[in-house]
């Protein structure tokens, strides 16, 4: 039957305990509700939605809005849900001293908790001595871009000194670009070698490559010692099991995406996807430090087993030299191995 312009539809046929794809009646049920061009006020969770991954198995409630009681459910944050919730909306129904999910050990991230209590305030008397020296490494032929963008973002994000080691002939654009970095060309681990005495943390993997040169790059960066942010190809030669001595390790931020968090797993992109939570938490304890799974629904696990979820980021964000971007921001706290600030 046709229903008038302003009717809402209310989704409330499956309860947060279901899992798997909905079946028979109730995907048909969903079915309509999809097509029917109506707003959709889903309770709790959108029908189809796993609770407690985010996945969608089938088919699931496309909801306008979403309103969800007494705990947040970690799921409504990640994986498939962010294209199902709509605006999601808390309601406590009057609980007192509920956990921000209903499960103890997954915190929900948001800019304004970030920026509050995240980086603290800086004294008047500040100078750059007080703030590290973040050096990126990376940009093998080709690929320089992916360092600058890594340099320049650690730079804006407030690092005291910040210098990049790369191929030589991307220096000159560097320094053309963002001046302030201090731009180093490297040939060689040998050469990199004593460039690492200055530093206090590394940022390695931006445009880095698979090549000799590559390997080089990383096996001095981590006989280093110093805390080190891995991306990209530093993260695709750890799956490797080369290059790297110690795979584990406590003063380390591995950045993987789904795809790279597969490789360092041994496990397919899908598994990745298909329970983010555990994949994040099984990456930090096989490899140690602080382990960032990115995607819609950044995942950030601490050497606790605690994660949290931050929701910030928009689809604007789907465009090469983002993780570069990231991989430079992510190097705020990685020199005391609290969680990095990722927004």
């Amino acid at each position: 039957a046709e229903l008038p312009a302003e009717t809402i539809l209310v989704d409330a046929l499956l309860g947060t305990g279901s899992n798997g794809a909905p079946h028979h009646a109730y995907a048909t049920a969903i079915e309509i509700m999809n097509d029917s061009g109506l707003p959709v006020l889903a309770l709790d969770m959108p029908s189809g939605i796993d609770a407690d991954t985010g996945c969608a198995e089938g088919v699931a409630v496309s909801a306008s809005v979403t309103i969800t009681f007494v705990a947040q459910k970690r799921g409504l944050y990640t994986a498939d849900a962010p294209d199902f919730t709509g605006e999601i909306v808390y309601d406590s129904l009057g609980a007192e001293e509920v956990p921000p999910f209903e499960d103890y050990e997954v915190t929900l991230l948001d800019a304004e908790w970030l920026l509050e209590e995240g980086l603290p305030m800086r004294p008047r008397t500040a100078h750059k001595g007080l703030f590290g020296h973040v050096m990126v490494i990376g940009g093998d032929r080709g690929m320089g871009g992916a360092v600058l963008l890594a340099a320049e973002a650690a730079a804006r994000c407030g690092a005291g000194l910040t210098s990049a080691a790369t191929q030589p002939e991307h220096v000159a654009a560097v320094l053309a670009r963002r001046p302030e970095i201090m731009a180093n060309g490297v040939t060689s681990g040998q050469a990199l070698e004593p460039l690492l005495e200055k530093p206090t943390v590394l940022v390695i993997g931006p445009g880095l490559g698979r090549s000799a040169w590559s390997e080089q790059m990383l096996q001095q960066a981590t006989l280093s010692g110093l805390p080190l942010v891995m991306d990209a190809d530093a993260l695709n030669m750890l799956a490797e099991g080369r290059v790297v001595r110690e795979p584990r390790r406590d003063n380390w931020v591995l950045t993987p995406h789904p795809a790279e968090a597969a490789r360092l797993l041994n496990i397919t992109t899908a598994d990745v996807q298909r329970d983010r939570f555990a994949a994040v938490r099984a990456l930090q304890q096989r490899y140690g430090g602080v382990a960032i799974l990115k995607g819609a629904g950044t995942l950030i696990c601490g050497r606790n087993g605690d994660i949290g979820v931050c929701t910030e980021g928009n689809p604007g964000m789907a465009s090469g030299g983002m993780g570069d971007v990231l991989a430079g921001r992510s190097e705020e706290h990685t020199s005391e191995l609290q969680s990095p600030v990722v927004i």
